[in-house]
């Protein structure tokens, strides 16, 4: 095994990606495959996560994909698809909690429903979930290869931009909170937690703003890196975070965002 292999490859490894058939829990789902992991995807729409499957599988990855539909709305949901892993498993060393939802509105408006809805997925069950794979990945973490979670937040979550989407955004930042809560309090189980803080990717989503090659040169006019997120971009920052080279990372908010997370506007002095 090369150098480079050895120090990013996730061979051998067992991957859960929930939401794991659209946007970037499938750029994940391809990375992790075709960095030699078995990945295990869910959805609430089994077609997609097939599909998904079949798709990534197709193109011969070191890895394999298999799919099986699940959710993470309720308890009831999140401990059948608990139920579902270790029926496939006796052990996970990567969990990735990349299953969301969202909602958009002006504020006068903006539903109450809205709230409970988007943080029961974002972060209750995202929680629910984390806790009751513990076990698994507990039977899979030694001191030299910890077993790795990886949740999903947002730029949405560190700074404060909420384009209607108010209940996500505040569920973000709850994600982000919660990550390094659990990186602290897991470390001795030899359990590495960090977040991604993604700006815009094309996703489902994400649609309405970055459903053609036109509208996402448009969103990434307003990045400051000038462009939107690529799979590769999410796809390796995975892999770094799941492999030996991210063996040493835990509590980590990683900001994929073409540097959204600090753009603070115009210059308050301009000297030019």
């Amino acid at each position: 095994m090369s150098y480079l292999e050895d120090l990013f490859s996730v061979s051998g490894k067992v991957a859960l990606v929930t939401g794991g058939g659209t946007g970037i829990g499938y750029m994940i789902a391809s990375a992790l495959a075709h960095g030699g992991a078995r990945v295990l995807i869910c959805s609430r729409k089994l077609d997609a996560v097939e599909e998904a499957a079949q798709r990534i599988n197709g193109e011969d990855p070191r890895g394999v994909v298999e799919a099986f539909q699940a959710d993470v709305s309720s308890e009831q949901s999140v401990e059948a698809l608990v139920a579902e892993v270790r029926g496939r498993t006796g052990k996970l060393d990567i969990l990735v909690n990349n299953a969301g939802v969202t909602w958009g509105e002006r504020l006068e408006k903006f539903p109450f429903e809205a709230w409970q809805k988007v943080m029961d997925v974002n972060v209750a069950g995202l929680f629910h979930l984390t806790r009751c794979l513990l076990p698994l990945l507990k039977a899979s973490a030694t001191g030299d290869e910890p077993a790795r979670v990886i949740n999903l937040g947002s730029v949405m979550g560190s700074t404060p931009i909420g384009d209607g989407a108010y209940s996500y955004a505040a569920s973000k930042a709850a994600v982000h909170h919660l990550t390094q809560i659990l990186a602290k309090e897991l470390a001795a189980d030899r359990i590495t937690v960090n977040a991604f803080a993604p700006g815009p990717f094309q996703s489902k989503m994400t649609r309405f703003a970055t459903g053609t090659e036109e509208k996402a040169a448009r969103v990434g006019e307003n990045v400051p890196l000038g462009r939107i997120g690529r799979p590769e971009d999410v796809g390796g920052a995975a892999l770094f975070l799941c492999s030996k080279a991210g063996s040493y990372v835990t509590g980590a908010v990683l900001p994929l965002c073409g540097g959204i997370h600090v753009a603070t506007g115009t210059s308050l002095f301009d000297m030019s």
